[in-house]
């Protein structure tokens, strides 16, 4: 299902390409914030260490499924299908932090360090391509409020258990920035307060109209400007319209001009939830992502709105925590799909 699910995703984002800016106007682009908002406090769930009885009572599947949510960009006037508006992404992201969801970074994630409390679920929000919407400051050195940075604090303050966090991949003008002492302070912040900054290609091209020494290019010309501009591991990548290259392994590891680059999970642009990085059918480098959008055409079934429905109606298949990261809860009868490697943490019941 994946594999039908990321062609439609691909062949939306080539349509939607035309109606976005290029990139010399998404330089220009003006978030213009009504109010401005600061970092909200975050609260780190006390250590846990669970048992049967734990995990049983919270109905604890940790090899259950996990929405990771695309975003683009975020405009007070949509003029593409894949936009929202910042009401929407408020939306959104209330029903989340209501449904007892708690963001993780897309880093995080593939490293199976989920620690959220018990009961709780993980999302992961990605938000592609840099656009000056996701993230901006005021003179005070705060988000400003249309953004998606500042939608994702005003969430959080209101719902002290939602974890304002995410994953930014950005290509080579990130947030519209032209200048690179900007573009450094730009992704300082965010890795100060949390967030995820990481490679997604220099240029946004499809990948698989490139040979794969240009397409090991594009990769290698963003890892560099993500050192350049303090991201020292970038350890995820995003293909651009989730079209994957000529070669599958340009997409996790590869090198080019004497620079060498390895991935820890390669995401996809579509179109349903991943399973959990603790199971043995974990797809490291084919994650599929969810469009965040309601449920008109297409989306009937393969957007955010259909999809959070489905999880809501089919609890059994979400992934449910145990609050203890040191050991991966399961239903006994799924006692079967966890990972070799995560054997002797397992608590079946």
């Amino acid at each position: 299902m994946t594999a039908v699910a990321n062609v439609f995703v691909v062949t939306v984002g080539l349509t939607a390409l035309v109606l976005l800016p290029t990139p010399h106007r998404a330089a220009r682009t003006q978030v213009v914030p009504r109010h401005q908002v600061a970092p909200p406090v975050v609260r780190t769930p006390p250590p846990a260490t669970a048992t049967v009885e734990s995990a049983r009572k919270v109905k604890a599947n940790e090899v259950g499924l996990v929405p990771v949510i695309m975003y683009h960009r975020v405009l007070r006037h949509r003029s593409a299908s894949i936009d929202r508006t910042p009401a929407q992404l408020r939306r959104e992201l209330e029903r989340l932090a209501k449904d007892h969801y708690v963001p993780v970074t897309a880093a995080d994630f593939v490293a199976g360090r989920i620690d959220i409390p018990a009961g709780t679920h993980p999302v992961v929000l990605t938000f592609d391509d840099g656009h000056p919407s996701h993230f901006a400051t005021d003179a005070a050195g705060r988000p400003r409020a249309d953004t998606a940075v500042g939608v994702l604090y005003d969430v959080a303050s209101r719902h002290p258990g939602f974890r304002p966090v995410a994953t930014f991949w950005i290509n080579r003008r990130p947030f519209g920035l032209t200048d690179q002492a900007r573009q450094k302070a730009a992704v300082g912040w965010l890795r100060d307060h949390g967030f995820e900054v990481a490679n997604h290609t220099y240029t946004h091209p499809d990948l698989r109209r490139l040979p794969p020494k240009r397409a090991r290019e594009e990769i290698v010309r963003q890892e560099r400007l993500l050192k350049k501009l303090g991201v020292t591991s970038s350890t995820t990548f995003a293909l651009p319209y989730g079209s994957r290259p000529r070669k599958a392994k340009t997409a996790r590891e590869g090198s080019w001009d004497g620079t060498g680059y390895r991935f820890r999970g390669v995401f996809l642009a579509g179109a349903e939830p991943t399973v959990s990085p603790n199971a043995k059918n974990f797809p490291r480098y084919a994650i599929p992502r969810i469009q965040s959008n309601g449920k008109h055409g297409e989306c009937r079934r393969w957007c955010t709105t259909y999809w959070l429905d489905w999880l809501d109606e089919h609890p059994q298949e979400r992934y449910t925590s145990d609050g203890d990261p040191a050991h991966v809860s399961v239903p006994g009868k799924l006692k079967g799909r966890v990972a070799p490697s995560k054997a002797k943490a397992v608590i079946a019941y």
